[in-house]
């Protein structure tokens, strides 16, 4: 007899069990299902334990580069690269064993296994050698498979010599050298964490800047750090092939044009992510594909197919935990018949967890002044902010960009300590249709580094005290 739910949820990352328990508490019975651990890339590969290495650098650099600023003397200092891969598993394993319980607590089933539809309202599940163990029938289904790193001909992964995210993970060797492909937030994110733990680094990236999305300004002062680390940056690159030889990988870049050879013991593939269609029934049921990811109405987050929906990183960018989360709760309160606005994807934040830290909401400088505004812009140098000054983090900047006529707040970019952390004042602000006189105006505690968001706007409309 095939059980019956009122929703079925295909993948358990953070859109998929975040939707589950949503729908949980909602009253609807709920399955969620996935061959792997609850959390997905993010929890089990990615968000969670990436920031667990990251820590790990950040401590290990300021013991080693600034211990003595503050009075700490540290002989003998070394990394153990084994036990800090060890620490980030632990941690991912602890915080996927929580998720589990989550599930249970919201009396949300759990099935493991790889999941098929095969009808709008029926989903057979497939043990790892492809027999079908079961099959479920739901009134709605909910498709969160996630995505994964694209894979091109000229970078041929082979998850030893070049390898991607999950593989950078864990390494059993800290690799002498490394060669980065793509500079979005992946890409240097591991270039920063290897770097500081002293892997000679290359970073690869086609675009004119790192993190090309972000304000040019923010990229320009994260170049001139990592250049100061000693990593190596080749924008206006791209890799024509990438190529195993013994132990070592051989690149050939076009440099501007110019042709560069390059080697490394590993070489990272961090060009980007494709949705995980494949395999799941969609061209079966007829389920509309657009450039690897399934079309939806971003409204419903249902696809062309009805009772059948779709979120996160499958549905394509911005490929964002927070994003996917956001869009599970949002589609399954749609389905409750709950009124709730739809999502606003120019009020996003984005963060790059280096360090110093990248954080950004809304429009760069340049893409206001594309959409015709005028502005205002204000920045708040962390040299002028006494916190910073007091625990050693004084490189980076706030930069507010207002509308000069309404005072709207039309983008935050904040690069330094806690960067990540801070942007959510500006993007709450954002929601709340808050001006710059709303942020000048509103007190901030002294001294705390998010003070200079209040600096940075008051600098736009000339009234900043500390510079």
């Amino acid at each position: 007899m095939q059980k019956q739910y009122d929703i079925a949820i295909l993948g358990g990352g953070p859109g998929g069990y975040v939707a589950a328990i949503r729908a949980g508490q909602l009253g609807f019975k709920t399955v969620v299902i996935d061959k792997d651990n609850l959390g997905g890339i993010c929890l089990n590969w990615g968000c969670i334990p990436t920031k667990s290495l990251l820590k790990n650098a950040e401590i290990y650099d300021h013991i080693k580069n600034h211990g003595e600023d503050f009075g700490i003397k540290a002989t003998g200092l070394s990394i153990d690269f084994n036990r800090v891969i060890k620490r980030s598993r632990e941690i991912s394993d602890r915080i996927s064993k929580n998720v589990e319980l989550l599930i249970k607590k919201n009396k949300v089933d759990r099935i493991r296994g790889f999941g098929r539809l095969t009808a709008n309202n029926t989903i057979e599940i497939l043990e790892e050698k492809g027999k079908v163990t079961e099959r479920i029938k739901a009134d709605k289904i909910i498709i969160a498979t996630g995505a994964r790193p694209r894979n091109i001909p000229a970078i041929p992964i082979d998850r030893k010599n070049i390898i991607t995210s999950t593989e950078a993970m864990i390494l059993d060797k800290q690799p002498k050298d490394l060669i980065v492909i793509g500079a979005g937030a992946i890409g240097i994110e591991f270039a920063y964490f290897y770097a500081t733990l002293g892997t000679k680094v290359t970073v690869i990236e086609m675009l004119k800047h790192i993190l090309p999305i972000e304000d040019e300004e923010v990229s320009v002062a994260l170049e001139k750090n990592f250049k100061k680390r000693g990593i190596d940056i080749l924008t206006n690159s791209t890799v024509e092939k990438a190529e195993v030889k013994g132990n070592k990988v051989n690149v050939i870049v076009s440099v501007n044009g110019e042709k560069k050879a390059l080697s490394a013991e590993k070489v990272l593939n961090a060009i980007g992510v494709v949705g995980n269609v494949e395999g799941i029934g969609l061209e079966e049921l007829g389920i509309q594909i657009e450039k690897n990811h399934i079309k939806v109405n971003k409204e419903t987050y249902e696809t062309n197919v009805k009772g059948v929906y779709a979120i996160g990183d499958v549905i394509g960018p911005p490929w964002l935990a927070h994003v996917a989360s956001a869009e599970g709760i949002h589609c399954v309160e749609h389905i409750k018949g709950l009124h709730n606005p739809p999502i606003d994807y120019e009020n996003i934040p984005g963060c790059t967890y280096c360090q110093p830290q990248v954080a950004s909401v809304g429009l760069t400088e340049s893409k206001a002044k594309e959409k015709g505004y005028e502005i205002k812009v204000g920045i708040f140098p962390f040299l002028a902010s006494g916190k910073a000054f007091a625990i050693g983090e004084r490189e980076g900047f706030v930069k507010m960009i207002f509308d000069a006529k309404y005072g709207e707040i039309l983008g935050a970019h904040i690069i330094g300590s806690e960067a990540t952390e801070m942007i959510a004042e500006v993007t709450l602000a954002r929601s709340l249709e808050a001006t710059g006189e709303s942020i000048i105006k509103t007190i901030h505690a002294h001294p705390t580094l998010s003070e200079s968001v209040m600096e940075a706007a008051a600098n736009a409309y000339g009234e900043a005290i500390h510079i």
